[in-house]
């Protein structure tokens, strides 16, 4: 127990970690893979060395500790049990299934025992970032009713269960092969359980009349997320002379079905006329030749 204390007395008296250090990025619930970077790994006997890693600066946490050569687990804060594993080959920290809360800074911290004390002869740390995907955009209308010439068109885009929290949503509206890029207000959340970011902007526009207009929304995640887009949505509002058009058009359509229908009817009756009559001038022809009887010779 006095080698135990001694090594939490050590971390907590360690300086501060460099400036310039590596930064890991992990997805959220994989793995992180932190290295520390020992070069004379070859040259000493990991039974000769007391191994541990921690996290943050002043209130430090036991992330991992190796005692000469024996994981060991007394020491560990309780978030970290049974979640970390070294590989002693590679001398490399694997952080399993990774959560938001275990962003920051990790130290790695080796002492070499040399007689009756111990060494801290290898330091080096790291800032671990945990990444989540957000959810693809999508694009909802908030009006009801079929839009009519001049009408506004209330949208909003929404996208979830991301982190870390996005820089920016832009809508993106297509109209005669030019885009137009509307920068709005948007809304984030974070869910006070999982630490994931909900985002959800609006956008509110009078769509031209008689113009194929689609309307995208944006999300910029920042590296190395990059950004994701919406399934485009396609809006036409057609004026009041165009709608009198089609209207005139399948007026003037159905009247000459109509025509049409007529012609036939008409056609077809005459015909049965005309079949009619030529039956009933047949029978009267008949009936007007005189029979021929049979007579006798005396």
């Amino acid at each position: 127990m006095e080698v135990c204390i001694f090594l939490l007395q050590s971390m907590i008296l360690l300086p501060g970690v460099a400036a310039n250090v590596p930064q890991v990025i992990s997805i959220l619930n994989h793995t992180a893979h932190i290295s520390c970077s020992f070069q004379k790994s070859q040259e000493i006997d990991i039974k000769d060395l007391i191994v541990f890693w921690q996290k943050g600066d002043g209130d430090v946490e036991v992330v991992h500790e190796v005692y000469y050569g024996q994981e060991i687990h007394e020491n560990l804060s309780p978030k970290y049990v049974n979640r970390t594993k070294m590989d002693m080959d590679r001398w490399t920290l694997q952080l399993l299934n990774v959560e938001i809360t275990d962003e920051g800074w990790y130290t790695c911290v080796i002492q070499h025992r040399q007689k009756a004390s111990t060494k801290i002869i290898h330091k080096s740390g790291c800032s671990l970032h945990i990444i989540a995907n957000y959810s693809q955009p999508e694009i909802a209308q908030l009006h009801t009713g079929k839009l009519k010439p001049n009408d506004y068109l209330h949208l909003s885009c929404s996208s979830s269960g991301g982190y870390p929290e996005p820089r920016q949503m832009v809508w993106l509206v297509s109209q005669k092969n030019i885009t137009y890029r509307h920068i709005q207000h948007m809304d984030v959340s974070q869910d006070a359980v999982t630490k994931l970011y909900n985002v959800t902007s609006k956008l509110n526009i009078t769509v031209p009349i008689n113009t194929l207009t689609n309307i995208s929304c944006l999300l910029h995640l920042g590296e190395p997320l990059g950004s994701i887009v919406s399934v485009p949505l396609g809006i036409e509002i057609q004026g009041e002379e165009k709608e009198q058009m089609k209207i005139n058009f399948f007026g003037l359509l159905i009247a000459v079905i109509v025509v049409i229908i007529l012609l036939l009817v008409f056609v077809i009756l005459r015909k049965k006329k005309n079949i009619s009559s030529t039956q009933q001038s047949k029978f009267s022809f008949s009936s007007a030749v005189p029979q021929i009887t049979g007579f006798a010779i005396s």
